[in-house]
């Protein structure tokens, strides 16, 4: 049986099967294994990591009296947190429609993302030669960002989830830069506050300049003297950005979108209401963008699998209603998601339903009853003659699939 507890009832023996958190809050660089070190205990307890979940069949059982939550308890837990998503987008105004489909708007969402990830490889690399950063490009950099999303407010969203191990530093920063618009446009922001929500996210890991680029790419796990250099870039993001002219708002969600809700992030234990509204806004944004991207030590997570475990974190690590309002922005579902319909077959989830965030647009392409390639169909599962819908989430590593972009998107090839 799968349980979860605080880190604190860990003892020697137990078979750890996943921390609680991402893999950038640990030094492991695997996440399944039986504790049986006290030096490897201590280095638990001593990350950001709150709770594990432990394997009581490989290993041994929590003692009397300690608390526990079993894997059904949250899964059921995170998916009533999602499912008020949907019931609070039930219950608003439906916006506009996007005036540009997913297709016709991801060309210039292409080029967008090319010009910005250039832009912020100029910066790092200012920053690693020890010149001054320029960030006064940085507005129009959000700008052109923004107006993608206004036409299409997934299309560059997900294509910036398509990054390469080599580039994830840099399109990381685009990626988040575009969640963090996305999120304050949900919450009603005024544009001058989601131009500086944009600004944070375009520049919130500059830090990482300073962190040598092995310790970035390394493929195993690190020390804990390398994990302590790479916790290190916020404040290391906060000295290179010092004297820029940037808003105070933004320094500050720079400097703090490490920190979690409960008081246990870093670098400075902020709690609460005590961590700024845009540094509770890029601590969602950022770990979203992170576990679903491949890194050289991990596969990134499927859209949808990391909205789930993000919503079993959430009630130590983010702001729930800030967590809600960015589930509501990219959907319970995301775009790229693979799914399984009630009809036994595959689809991917290619976009939105305005206020129906359970049943969104699926290009269905596979028959798990058959085992085969089906030819492709695209079904609005918010409309009721649909006659299905989705049953499950699934995991892409659990099938042969090699070409889910190209089904999202359309195109044959996603470079910039």
């Amino acid at each position: 049986m799968l349980k979860r507890i605080h880190v604190h009832d860990l003892t020697l023996g137990m078979f750890i099967h996943e921390f609680c958190g991402s893999w950038m809050e640990h030094p492991f660089w695997r996440t399944r294994f039986l504790l049986t070190s006290a030096q490897d205990l201590q280095r638990i307890r001593a990350t950001t990591i709150q709770e594990v979940w432990i394997d009581t069949t490989r290993g041994r059982d929590t003692a009397a009296g300690a608390a526990a939550v079993t894997r059904d308890q949250a899964s059921a837990d995170a998916q009533a947190l999602l499912e008020q998503s949907q019931q609070l987008a039930a219950q608003a105004a439906a916006p506009p429609l996007a005036p540009t489909t997913m297709a016709q708007e991801l060309q210039q969402a292409i080029a967008i993302c090319s010009g910005t990830r250039a832009a912020v490889a100029d910066m790092f690399h200012a920053a690693r030669m020890g010149q001054a950063v320029d960030v006064a490009a940085t507005p129009r950099l959000v700008d052109g960002i923004s107006a993608s999303m206004a036409r299409n407010p997934h299309a560059l969203i997900s294509l910036a989830r398509l990054k390469t191990a080599n580039e994830y530093t840099y399109m990381h920063s685009v990626a988040v830069c575009a969640l963090m618009v996305a999120l304050a446009r949900q919450i009603g922001l005024d544009e001058a506050t989601t131009r500086l929500a944009g600004q944070a996210g375009l520049l919130h890991d500059l830090g990482k300049a300073r962190v040598p680029q092995q310790l970035l790419d390394k493929p195993g796990k690190l020390t804990d003297a390398e994990f302590d250099v790479v916790r290190r870039h916020p404040v290391a993001g906060n000295e290179l950005l010092a004297g820029s002219g940037l808003h105070p708002q933004v320094l500050d969600a720079c400097l703090h979108h490490h920190e979690k809700i409960d008081g246990s992030g870093y670098p400075h234990r902020q709690a609460g209401a005590g961590i700024s509204l845009l540094a509770r806004m890029a601590a969602v944004c950022d770990v979203y963008d992170a576990i679903t991207s491949d890194r050289p030590y991990k596969r990134g997570w499927d859209p949808a699998l990391a909205l789930h475990r993000m919503a079993e974190w959430s009630r130590s690590h983010f702001d729930n209603l800030l967590f809600q309002a960015f589930v509501k922005a990219i959907g319970i579902y995301p775009v790229g998601a693979l799914v399984r319909l009630q009809s036994e077959r595959l689809g991917v989830v290619v976009a939105q339903s305005e206020g129906a965030l359970l049943a969104p647009h699926v290009k269905v392409f596979f028959s798990t009853r058959t085992g085969r390639r089906i030819p492709e169909e695209l079904v609005d599962l918010a409309q009721q003659r649909a006659g299905d819908r989705i049953a499950a989430r699934e995991d892409p590593r659990h099938w042969p699939f090699g070409d889910l972009a190209q089904l999202w998107s359309g195109r044959p090839s996603l470079r910039w």
